[in-house]
């Protein structure tokens, strides 16, 4: 996760605004023989951006305009992708149809919030797009009730959906179009938070019982050996503990395991849900506390508290047979059962860089 800049950051779009403002200028040139270039829609918050046109075709029954998303000054795996739509006539009395193109995925697995086999083109944009289609249509004279074949693509989107946590969730083939709002924060990082709703979704649909939240790739593999999880039992939480236990609060599981390194679970011990380095600093003083429960004398809790990184904390109190992992890991239990406020038995693995265990508390 990069660094969020300082300053004002300038805000952007989704792609599901973005397929919205696409559907309604290839919508408007279906009816009309005309795009309309930039193309205007209604945000569901009120919002009323503008959107040039990349690409724009008419034929017979069949019109495709193109948008390349803005996503501000969010680093975002889709900024700069082509959001394509190409809207067609359907047959009669079926409505608004929606079709994946090229880029875009498949949901091929329950748990999420459209039938397996639907694309992956999530209930808020899909109604985004038929408010801008009925935008359209109203400008134009017309019916607001219509049928329509609308199809979204994404070229190079299956390459992008590699760089997400799609194929983990069963999307297959490309990526989702997203957004509740149509506005991207800047580094609010709603996608990854998304994803982890939608995996704890997807474990919960499949019948699993015991899911592991990881704060990286290596901790991830480490308690994905020590306890056998298969991989929709995984959740790669990042620095979000927060987001993962308060939606396990309210869509709990049997178990859960949260996995990491010493640093990271050190910070959910002393009461951070966002571990990242940007948004919370490890408490030495807290470790020194710790290490003091265990034994550790007055010169040694000093030495650890103006320790300069949990690293060498942990090495001092290594050096002196002292547990400090294990205390953290109890501590951070301790913190993730309070939020989770019951239901959930709940254990923390704290493993070292080479995917040893080097802390372990709960059940």
């Amino acid at each position: 996760m990069s660094r969020k800049p300082e300053g004002t950051l300038r805000r952007g779009w989704t792609t599901g605004a973005c397929a919205a403002a696409a559907a309604r200028a290839a919508y408007e040139a279906l009816i009309t023989g005309r795009f309309p270039d930039p193309v205007t829609i209604t945000l569901p918050r009120g919002e009323a951006p503008s959107f040039p046109l990349a690409r724009k075709e008419l034929e017979d029954g069949r019109a495709t305009a193109a948008i390349v998303k803005d996503a501000g000054d969010d680093p975002d795996v889709t900024h700069g992708a082509m959001v394509t739509v190409a809207v067609a006539r359907g047959a009669p009395g079926r409505g608004i149809v929606f079709r994946a193109g090229e880029g875009v995925g498949t949901v091929t697995r329950p748990g999420l919030a459209l039938a397996v086999g639907e694309p992956a083109i999530n209930p808020a944009p899909r109604q985004m797009i038929r408010d801008a289609i009925a935008a359209a249509a109203a400008g134009a004279g017309g019916s607001d009730r219509v049928d329509l074949e609308v199809t979204v693509s994404i070229p190079g989107g299956a390459a992008l959906a590699a760089k997400t946590m799609n194929a983990r969730l069963g999307i297959e083939g490309g990526l989702s179009i997203l957004g509740t709002t149509g506005v991207v924060i800047p580094y609010s990082c709603a996608s990854w938070i998304h994803s982890i709703h939608r995996g704890i979704d997807v474990a919960r649909a499949a019948g699993i019982g015991h899911v592991a939240g990881a704060t990286g790739r290596g901790s991830e593999a480490a308690v994905q050996r020590l306890y056998g999880l298969e991989e929709q039992a995984l959740i790669d939480m990042g620095d979000f503990v927060g987001a993962m236990l308060k939606y396990l609060r309210r869509h709990p599981l049997p178990r859960l395991t949260i996995a990491g390194g010493f640093a990271k679970i050190s910070k959910l011990a002393a009461g951070h849900m966002d571990l990242h380095s940007s948004r919370s600093s490890v408490d030495m003083a807290g470790l020194a506390e710790l290490a003091a429960a265990l034994g550790a004398d007055a010169e040694l809790a000093g030495r650890i508290r103006e320790a300069r990184s949990a690293g060498e904390a942990f090495e001092l109190a290594k050096a002196e047979r002292l547990p400090l992992a294990y205390m953290a890991a109890r501590r951070a239990r301790e913190v993730a059962l309070a939020t989770l406020s019951g239901g959930i038995a709940v254990d923390v693995a704290i493993f070292a860089r080479d995917g040893r265990p080097i802390g372990r508390a709960g059940p």
